[in-house]
């Protein structure tokens, strides 16, 4: 259910990330070598990338599969960014939010996707919707478990919580509401990238010329790449990688 991809590092243009690699965003779209549940990712994509000296990142979305589209080529070839995050999308359930529902999702600073699915969607999550003020239900952009998500992710990172600590609480919360769920989240703010590997295939390497990457699995065969155990949370920065692992909720 999905792949995607977080950069922080030199300035690259967004092609060297999300198209150029030979397994590649672009590729893992119909051919993923490593996603566990789901084969084509053809139910939109996104990007989402920070421009120098300006904290809110831009973004660009479509309903339909990446390698259908026809301007993401140019754009991808003359925008640079030294911090994105990118996704392509293999829906839960269909739906007709359209792009609304493709990641990343986009918060202020924050740029957010999730890989995976809630179990028992929409029910099972009732209790923490409930705990949620109305505006943030309201606000929600998309009516699909990861936009849900990321409003539970959001009312954290408001009350204080930084990013790591913010993903952790969101996921430990849902996997006991809705047992079974898979919960690999990610989550940056330009600066740093927080990622869960909850129930599939996590990884992170240290790119060629500078920076880390996170992504849902390797876009090429290089040895670096190092998988993240399951149940895990990611911290990186541009220069450091810490792994955390996360507890299972009490039965």
């Amino acid at each position: 259910m999905c792949r995607h991809i977080a950069y922080l590092g030199p300035e690259i243009p967004i092609r060297r990330m999300v198209l150029d690699p030979p397994q590649g965003l672009y590729r893992q779209a119909w051919a993923p070598r490593r996603q566990l549940h789901g084969t084509v990712n053809a139910d939109g994509f996104g990007v989402g990338w920070y421009a120098p000296e300006d904290p809110i990142p831009a973004r660009y979305r479509r309903a339909g599969p990446i390698w259908a589209d026809e301007l993401l080529p140019d754009l991808a070839r003359v925008v640079r960014t030294g911090a994105l995050l990118a996704a392509v999308r293999d829906a839960t359930e269909a739906g007709a939010d359209a792009e609304a529902a493709a990641a990343p999702f986009a918060d202020g600073r924050y740029l957010f996707s999730h890989n995976g699915a809630v179990l028992g969607w929409p029910d099972s999550l009732a209790p923490l919707a409930a705990a949620l003020p109305p505006a943030e239900l309201l606000r929600l952009p998309a009516r699909c478990d990861a936009a849900f998500l990321f409003a539970l992710v959001r009312h954290r990172l408001a009350a204080g919580d930084e990013l790591g600590d913010a993903l952790a609480g969101t996921v430990t919360a849902v996997a006991e509401a809705a047992p079974g769920s898979r919960l690999n989240l990610l989550l940056t703010d330009g600066t740093t990238v927080a990622a869960t590997a909850w129930g599939d295939t996590l990884f992170h390497l240290t790119a060629p010329g500078g920076g880390v990457v996170v992504a849902s699995e390797p876009y090429d065969d290089a040895p670096q790449w190092t998988e993240v155990p399951d149940r895990t949370l990611v911290r990186a920065t541009r220069t450091d990688v810490h792994l955390t692992p996360l507890k299972e909720p009490a039965a």
